[in-house]
């Protein structure tokens, strides 16, 4: 396990329990790794980034083809972390109390009658927004504010949900015909925007004969919640070194037309990502580095996250569009600048 240079002493765990606590936790997390990829086929890297946004205690947005094991992914990940996962299927008729819970009215034996909260879906650990475009932004609205507050209020009344708490949403690229796209505010709620790709054949090859058969594979846990909670807590006191910071400032301010030093780039980013995009890349660099035994993040981590992690924050101007330049064709030309 190695650490980066110049780190932000007030941060390190370097007192020699700290360290033998973090070999503990990078053993644990190899094999979260490990026991996943013996389920999931050929997606190793959408199993870190997801991993990485649980670490980093985010939530996250899946966009794929369908049958490419999406709603496999978070069930596994709530069998081998040990969360209380649940799914919700979004269609244009839920309505916001089919997520947050609703209050019914109850008669006692005695006859008294009172209002009584019944608990929704999302008064879970690990919580799958199926088709989350296909709902009215009514009921996505419901969701934001328990993506980002962690409590839902009901009848003027705060219920805490359970920690940790996580949203891994997915959404159909391919079916835009009665959706709902999500706002710019609750795109900014993802951590990470996470892109679904096709196995290679190795992979396929691999999935047919383990899915097929008399019997399948299932997950086997690996986590409890105090380890993961332990892991998230170990990541925000991990050390950042000065390069990793300047270049996080320095890619996240050029992705805005207002302090781009790049003329180009002024004329084709309509707005850029705002400061929660830079804490988010910080945050999610540290979890990376973790994922890989590190206790400090290098450059590397920030330019493979800065896709997933500012794409989704920026919007281009029509001529750029109708030129057909896209969000990751400018974060991957910044990423160039890093060196």
């Amino acid at each position: 396990m190695t650490t980066s240079d110049a780190p932000f002493p007030a941060q390190q765990p370097s007192s020699p329990p700290e360290v033998r606590e973090a070999d503990r936790i990078c053993e644990r997390l190899a094999a979260v790794q490990q026991e996943i990829s013996t389920v999931i086929f050929g997606q190793d890297q959408i199993i870190r980034q997801t991993l990485t946004t649980i670490l980093a205690g985010g939530h996250a947005l899946l966009v794929g083809a369908p049958g490419l094991g999406k709603t496999l992914l978070v069930s596994t990940l709530g069998t081998v972390l040990g969360l209380n996962a649940r799914r919700v299927q979004f269609t244009p008729d839920l309505m916001p109390s089919d997520i947050t819970g609703s209050e019914i009215l109850d008669e006692d034996a005695s006859g008294h009658r009172s209002f009584r909260f019944v608990h929704g879906p999302v008064f879970t650990q690990l919580l799958m927004a199926d088709e989350i475009n296909r709902a009215s932004p009514r009921t996505q609205s419901a969701l934001l504010q328990a993506m980002q507050e962690h409590r839902v209020t009901v009848a003027g009344v705060e219920y805490p949900l359970p920690q940790p708490f996580h949203v891994l949403a997915t959404q159909n690229p391919m079916e835009q015909e009665g959706t709902y796209p999500l706002p710019e505010a609750q795109l900014d709620r993802f951590m990470l925007q996470i892109g679904l790709t096709f196995p290679d054949a190795a992979s396929e090859r691999a999935m047919l004969l383990a899915t097929t058969g008399a019997q399948t594979k299932q997950a086997q846990q690996v986590m409890d919640t105090p380890a993961l909670m332990l892991a998230q807590a170990l990541v925000r006191r991990m050390p950042v070194g000065e390069k990793v910071l300047d270049a996080i400032v320095h890619l996240v301010r050029a992705a805005r037309p207002q302090s781009t030093p790049d003329a180009t780039l002024r004329e084709q980013i309509a707005w850029g990502p705002g400061p929660r995009a830079a804490q988010t890349l910080m945050l999610a660099t540290r979890a990376r580095a973790l994922l890989d035994g590190r206790l400090s993040p290098g450059l590397d981590d920030v330019a493979a996250l800065a896709r997933p992690v500012l794409a989704h924050r920026m919007a281009l101007t029509f001529a750029a569009r109708a030129e057909g330049v896209t969000t990751e064709d400018i974060v991957a030309r910044l990423v160039k600048t890093l060196g």
